[in-house]
């Protein structure tokens, strides 16, 4: 058993902000669809009420902002959780893991 004592945090903070971005252009991508579907389905009212082509901007906000922002939170969050877990396991012990050698299960 090998016990996890201390974790990088900003090569956590990287990841975990890497991880969010991705799922930020996931998730944005998905919201400016759905924007651009539900506003094309009320288009005559849009018009009437002088709001048209805001479906597109807001579309393309989703589409921008969405990763940016879930890439700033995933990365801050990041570095609180190794924060944390280094402040923790410095107490209370790491977390303890079996590994094994890729080169030794082969033979």
């Amino acid at each position: 058993m090998v016990e996890i004592r201390r974790v990088g945090v900003v090569s956590l903070a990287m990841m975990l902000g890497v991880l969010y971005t991705a799922l930020g252009l996931i998730f944005g991508l998905i919201f400016a669809c759905a924007t651009l579907l539900s506003v094309g389905l009320v288009a005559s009212a849009a018009e009437d009420l002088g709001i048209g082509g805001s479906g597109a901007l807001v579309s393309l906000l989703y589409a921008v902002c969405f990763p940016i922002v879930y890439g700033i939170i995933g990365f801050v969050s990041g570095a609180v959780i190794g924060l944390l877990y280094n402040i923790i396991a410095g107490i209370a012990g790491g977390i303890k893991v079996e590994l094994r050698d890729a080169e030794l299960a082969k033979a």
